[in-house]
C-alpha cells in the first residue's frame, strides 16, 4: 500500500513539475454577456454564427481550432503572430492554415472584434 501511494505521489509531482516551472499564470476571465455593449453582442451573435463551430470562446481548449479565451489578452495567438486587430482581421477574413476565410461587412467585422477583446 505505500509503495501504491508512493508512486502515485510521484506520477504527480512529475505531472505537476513542468507546469509550475514553466510560469503558467491563468488568463484573465471573459467578460460576463451581462456586461456586454451592444456591439459585443452583435459579435458574439456572429461569432455564434460563423466561428463557434470551430472555436470555443471562454477555453482555451481547441475544438477544430484553437479555443479564443482571452485571445486579444496574450502576447501571441497560436501561429505565433501577435493578437493585433490587424492581424486578427487578416485571419478572420482571409482564414490562415486549414481555417477559411470569413466574408463580413466592416461593422460585422468591428462587432466582431469587439467581441473577440470581450473573451
Amino acid at each position: 500500500m505505500p509503495i501504491r501511494f508512493l508512486s502515485l505521489l510521484f506520477a504527480l509531482l512529475a505531472c505537476a513539475a513542468p507546469v509550475s516551472l514553466s510560469g503558467c499564470k491563468s488568463l484573465p476571465p471573459s467578460k460576463p454577456a451581462s456586461e456586454w455593449t451592444p456591439q459585443e453582442a452583435r459579435g458574439a451573435a456572429i461569432f455564434q454564427q460563423s466561428c463557434a463551430k470551430c472555436h470555443h470562446p471562454t477555453s482555451t481548449h481547441g475544438l477544430h481550432g484553437p479555443g479564443l479565451q482571452a485571445i486579444t489578452k496574450i502576447t501571441a495567438m497560436p501561429s505565433g503572430a501577435p493578437p493585433t486587430d490587424e492581424r486578427l482581421t487578416a485571419v478572420i477574413l482571409h482564414g490562415h492554415g486549414t481555417m477559411p476565410g470569413t466574408a463580413l461587412d466592416d461593422q460585422q467585422l468591428q462587432d466582431l472584434l469587439a467581441y473577440l477583446h470581450s473573451l
